[in-house]
């Protein structure tokens, strides 16, 4: 037979088995799509695009069997995060694509994500519709006296083995919500109507689901396999760059990121509504959204853009948001929070100082403060060439010499929840105190590491100082932390910050973007600020959870590494100090109330959020948060006696008192010198003054 009428053989064959062929260039019948919801020819041509340009991602993974994996594990965990809708054979069935995808993604075939999400669909809208019949039926019959438990968090329990074994799950799961709602007080009638708006709501939304939501899903999958910020936009959603309502735009003032299900808070945006208002922190999960008056709209499970969409409105127009507070042990204990949209105030994020006195081993210390709660820039002003524009260097420099003119003994640059911005102004900040020299390297995906400089010589504060910082303390702020504490021009106090290292850009796509990380910071001493962010000089107590805050606690994040340092030459070397310092702060806030009750918080919080399960047995459980709220009353009555307060009685006063405290939040805010972090930051800075003030004497006897 001719070598001719071979290949006319074979080709005929796949022809007839359905299989895929590319001949002449041209993709043929691919491999068929199981269920309802299939792509369009431009979402096959977007995934080789994005496929193409994730090639020059930073961490240059290799488009093989291991990536396939991960992106299978991904993708099922972006869909049943919880275990609740999938069964060990679904599970089974979808490992003949674990080495699969590499290939399919490449080729521009996107059966496997279709199919699995068909199949998902199914499961889920199967699911639904049994809950809202098992809610309708009541709880009469319910029996909350047994050994039953519940697991908190099932991201890691095995697959359901079947559809009888997901029924017993499930049934434990709408037990707890009812327990749950019933210890707070609400009636059996609210219950089963607030769960069955929460479910409804979901059909509602799952039902109008489109091959475009598959293909985010999907395409989001594979991007956040390589890590955590890089993202696939849609169309719809590509002019939402890090999904921030914070730039021109109308809302609330929050930085918000789909996680397991759920509309997560990263951070808030300093001079927002959100942070002004002071009831909505960053890890809290949005779990519902009302305008106004308007009946809440359950938004688990819903796209992120969706969510942003109804979250921002007209100023001065109301949005309420149901959420699960941080560190919550049930998605039932939620609260609601009504938010007064309006534009972010730059005024609000600018520099300010204050000159606080303190008594300091019997020596009165003058100490300046400069907050900055964002690195800003009039970026539209400073293109025009307008000399005046607005920028965070400016301001801090005006203040620096209002300050040296009140001859401080020394200097605070409060970072705390500052989360970053330009990294132009933050290169202009370092160069105000340090002479001349480099601020921060960045390496680019290929490997080239640029140097970015002070051209200003000279400082134009040279005195002694401290950075304060916390875990929202972020990017740009690690920035200037971590070149301060490498030239040794400051002490770095509080806790370990965010661990945000990385650069993203923004790529154009024949269907939306891609917003793909190319890039990464280092200090100049070649240490990366990412995942490991900066870690302080000396310690603060924080009620902040590291596991639920910060780079670490992100699914695929970059790890921590370094390079070679720059050419820099420190100031002088405070680590010999650091010992002394430490020991010093550590027998001052033993006995400093406003440190004690932080501590006392932390490890009761700590205790709660460490339950593995729940106990369904309703009297077991009232005990439980009966024994809390004692200690937690107990805590929070010591401080209230050291301050001159009277006592709570009961926690429904002080979850009252917290609400009236976040309604107005302005009115309750601690001014600067009774803040104890600034305070004990003071002390640090002073026995820092002194030690080297007896180095030196040391130094010159010695000569």
């Amino acid at each position: 037979m001719s070598v001719f009428r071979k290949l006319l053989g074979v080709f005929l064959a796949a022809l007839l088995l359905g299989g895929a062929l590319k001949v002449g260039g041209d993709l043929k019948a691919g491999p068929e799509i199981q269920g309802a919801l299939k792509p369009e020819a431009v979402h096959r041509e977007a995934a080789e695009e994005i496929v193409d340009r994730l090639d020059l991602h930073y961490r240059r993974l290799k488009f093989d069997d291991d990536l396939s994996a991960r992106v299978l594990e991904q993708y099922l965990k972006d869909l049943d995060p919880n275990r609740l809708y999938f069964t060990r054979q679904d599970i089974d069935d979808f490992q003949v694509y674990r080495d699969q995808l590499d290939d399919q993604l490449g080729d521009g075939e996107l059966e496997a994500g279709y199919t699995i999400f068909n199949r998902f669909q199914t499961r889920l809208e199967a699911r639904l519709t049994e809950i809202l019949a098992d809610i309708e039926a009541g709880f009469d019959d319910w029996s909350f006296d047994g050994e039953e438990d519940v697991l908190v968090d099932r991201g890691e329990a095995d697959w359901a083995a079947d559809e009888a074994a997901l029924d017993a799950i499930w049934r434990r799961q709408l037990k707890n919500a009812v327990l749950s709602m019933r210890l707070n007080g609400t009636e059996d009638e609210a219950i089963q109507e607030r769960l069955t708006n929460r479910y409804e709501s979901q059909l509602n939304r799952v039902r109008q689901n489109t091959a475009e939501d598959v293909f985010q899903t999907y395409m989001n999958a594979l991007a956040q396999s390589f890590d955590p910020h890089t993202n696939y936009f849609t169309p719809h959603n590509s002019e939402n760059f890090d999904i921030s309502m914070s730039r021109s735009l109308e809302g609330i003032g929050a930085v918000l990121q789909y996680e397991d299900g759920y509309t997560k808070v990263v951070r808030l945006v300093p001079g927002g509504p959100a942070a002004k208002h002071g009831q909505l922190k960053p890890a809290d999960r949005i779990v519902a959204v009302a305008q106004g008056d308007d009946d809440m709209v359950n938004v688990i499970g819903m796209r992120l853009d969706e969510v942003v969409d109804m979250i921002r409105g007209p100023k001065d127009s109301e949005v309420r948001l149901e959420v699960i507070p941080a560190g919550s042990a049930s998605e039932h204990d939620t609260r609601t929070i009504a938010i007064t949209r309006n534009k972010v105030v730059l005024e609000e994020q600018a520099a300010k100082k204050e000159v606080i006195e303190f008594d300091h081993g019997g020596d009165t210390v003058k100490l300046g403060v400069i907050e900055i709660p964002a690195f800003y820039m009039d970026f539209n002003a400073f293109h025009r060439g307008d000399p005046n524009y607005t920028s965070t260097t400016r301001d801090v420099a005006e203040l620096l010499v209002e300050l040296r003119k009140e001859n401080v003994d020394g200097l605070v640059i409060d970072l705390r929840n500052n989360g970053g911005g330009s990294l132009l102004e933050v290169n202009k900040l370092v160069s105000l105190f340090i002479n001349r020299g480099p601020t921060v390297q960045v390496r680019e995906a290929g490997g080239r590491v640029s140097v970015e400089n002070d051209q200003y010589p000279g400082m134009l504060y040279a005195g002694p100082m401290a950075v304060l910082v916390n875990r929202y303390s972020a990017s740009a702020s690690e920035i200037f932390a971590g070149a301060m504490q490498d030239y040794g021009r400051a002490l770095i106090v509080g806790d370990q910050t965010y661990g945000k290292g990385t650069v993203q850009t923004l790529l154009d796509l024949n269907h939306g973007k891609l917003k793909m990380t190319n890039a990464k910071f280092y200090r100049v001493s070649g240490s990366s600020n990412q995942n490991l962010g900066i870690v302080p000089d000396v310690n603060m107590p924080s009620l902040i959870d590291k596991e639920e805050v910060g780079e670490s606690s992100l699914p695929n994040a970059m790890p921590w590494d370094e390079i070679k340092p720059a050419d820099y030459q420190r100031y002088q070397d405070l680590v010999p100090l650091l010992p002394a310092l430490r020991e010093r702060h550590d027998e001052r806030i033993q006995g400093d109330p406003e440190f004690v009750y932080v501590e006392k918080l932390r490890g009761l919080l700590r205790r709660a959020n460490e339950r593995h399960e729940l106990s369904l047995n309703a009297e077991r459980r009232q005990a439980w948060q009966h024994d809390f709220d004692d200690q937690r009353l107990a805590i929070e009555n010591t401080l209230r006696k050291h301050r001159g307060e009277e006592p709570i009685d009961k926690m429904e006063d002080l979850r009252k008192l917290e609400e009236q405290r976040a309604l107005d939040p302005e009115a309750n805010e601690e001014p600067m010198d009774e803040d104890p972090y600034l305070r004990e930051t003071g002390h640090i800075l002073a026995d820092m003054v002194g030690l080297l003030r007896e180095q030196r004497v040391a130094g010159n006897k010695d000569s």
